[in-house]
């Protein structure tokens, strides 16, 4: 079969990235996305890895102008976790235990047993609170390492105007049936009678799954009952009032599960991830209001599953994005999902000429099936060895989190210590976290290792002078609020580059 007409059930940012990535790199498809405005988005503030930075700005080749001026995100540097017994440790984009300074004998792992502070230039800027280097003639210096916090709805315009001016038809309606055909779907059938037809549906309904999960009934693999344990969410914020613009998102321990910070320009946004088995919706509620009294009479709560439907890619239906699955927002992993999805399915059906095989729908499949289990394994790794707190539903976390997928590596570090040589231990990787992240919660939460390094005075005194001038360079800098003042004044042109940002 050949792919000449696509439609995409969902109008929220999976299905119009999606719709984007197609048709900007297939000009020649008809792409046409079906959504509802009466069922509305999550519209929660979301963060990005850099995958999510290098899709857009690089692959896709929006230009920094329209994405800044549109999406209006701001920078994130990597993630601030207040986990563990550390008061907080820091999960930079730019390689951190995962590195070596040319002048010391071991990798910077072995180095940051006392302080996991400005181990590199995006640890330091963090620590700092700041965003970019200053060069000698004023200007921010902006590295690779770098993604985005921005605000769902902020970031759905930016697509709706990019699917636009592509000749992607965006067209409104409820669908009220779907009619299977062979392996898949005929077509779909909205509540005033229109028939869409097409020969690849992308199911891009969120929760609902209207396609894969409810008309094709593809199973669901949950990893609530052996793995991720939280279920709900409660989510609010409030209006900035001189609260500084932080670098990073901020992951904070909670009684029943965790709390994300997510730094907009005029708007903080929260939210208290938990499990209902451990706690009421009104006591997390009260809980998250007790912490953030300034969200106060704003909150909602948000119901999910973690796990995912087995098969993302049956007969002529693919899922991305929350119909596929989903696993709560602890690294970011929803919009680098759906970068990635969209992206496969694009260069799959580009790279054998838009005709669709049984193999590639396989490969299609284990690919993902492989994303998903990694990002779990990666997740739960926070679980098992968080000992901040104390209360039943850490005490469960500690004792039943099943860590089985990454055992081989797990082994690997108790014996050998945070080398970069587990690389060779993991079973995927096929996210933006790798070896580094691994490292990272396992070093950051003081899981203990059999091969302690003792540096001697001489390395020592080199390493902290390596943080010491990273820190003197950081504090120099441009926080967040002057980094906009500066683009914003000058040109967002000064960012084409960037990231394989296209001048074009």
């Amino acid at each position: 079969m050949t792919i000449e007409e696509v439609v995409i059930l969902g109008g929220g940012s999976a299905g119009l990235m999606a719709a984007v990535t197609l048709k900007r790199k297939m000009p020649e498809l008809k792409v046409t996305v079906l959504r509802s405005q009466e069922l509305g988005t999550i519209g929660v503030g979301e963060g990005t890895t850099p995958n999510f930075t290098e899709h857009v700005l690089g692959y896709l080749g929006v230009h920094p102008k329209m994405f800044y001026e549109v999406a209006q995100p701001t920078w994130k540097l990597g993630l601030r976790l207040e986990w563990g017994q550390r008061p907080h440790y820091d999960f930079s984009f730019a390689l951190n235990l995962d590195a070596h300074w040319s002048d010391l004998p071991m990798s910077n792992g072995y180095y940051l047993d006392e302080s996991f502070e400005a181990g590199n230039p995006a640890g330091a800027m963090m620590a700092a609170g700041k965003v970019f280097a200053r060069r000698a003639d004023g200007s921010p210096e902006v590295a690779p390492w770098h993604a985005f916090h921005v605000e769902n709805v902020k970031l759905i315009r930016l697509f709706e105007q990019l699917s636009r001016g592509l000749g992607v038809e965006l067209v409104e309606g409820r669908v009220a049936a779907v009619e299977r055909g062979g392996e898949g779907v005929r077509a779909l059938v909205t509540e005033d009678g229109r028939r869409f037809r097409a020969d690849l549906f992308v199911d891009a309904s969120g929760f609902r799954s209207e396609l894969l999960g409810t008309a094709l009934e593809e199973p669901f693999v949950d990893f609530g009952k052996r793995h991720l344990f939280c279920d709900r969410a409660v989510v609010g914020g409030w209006e900035r009032s001189g609260e500084p613009i932080l670098p990073y998102t901020t992951a904070e321990t909670m009684d029943s599960g965790w709390c994300w910070r997510i730094e907009h320009e005029r708007w903080i946004h929260r939210g208290y991830v938990y499990g209902s088995g451990w706690i009421s919706d009104e006591e997390a509620e009260a809980e998250f209001v007790r912490k953030n009294p300034k969200a106060a009479g704003r909150t909602r709560v948000v119901k999910f599953r973690s796990g995912f439907h087995r098969r993302s890619w049956v007969g002529n239906v693919v899922a991305i994005g929350n119909s596929a699955g989903f696993v709560e927002p602890l690294e970011a992993t929803a919009l680098m999902l759906v970068s990635n999805a969209s992206r496969d399915l694009t260069n799959l059906l580009l790279k054998m000429g838009r005709r669709v095989s049984d193999s590639m729908r396989d490969l299609y499949n284990r690919r993902m099936e492989a994303s998903w289990t990694d990002i779990r394994d990666f997740l739960a790794i926070h679980y098992r060895f968080n000992d901040r707190l104390d209360t039943p539903f850490w005490r469960h976390c500690r004792e039943e989190t099943d860590l089985s997928g990454v055992e081989e590596l797990l082994r690997f570090y108790r014996e050998n210590g945070p080398s970069g040589y587990a690389r060779y231990a993991l079973p995927n990787s096929l996210n933006d976290f790798g070896v580094e992240g691994y490292l990272v919660m396992l070093v950051g939460n003081r899981v203990p290792h059999a091969h302690p390094y003792r540096a001697s005075d001489a390395e020592r005194q080199r390493w902290n002078q390596h943080r010491a001038e990273l820190l003197d360079q950081a504090r120099n800098g441009f926080d967040v609020a002057e980094a906009l003042a500066w683009f914003r004044r000058h040109g967002w042109n000064h960012l084409v580059g960037v990231i394989g940002a296209s001048p074009s």
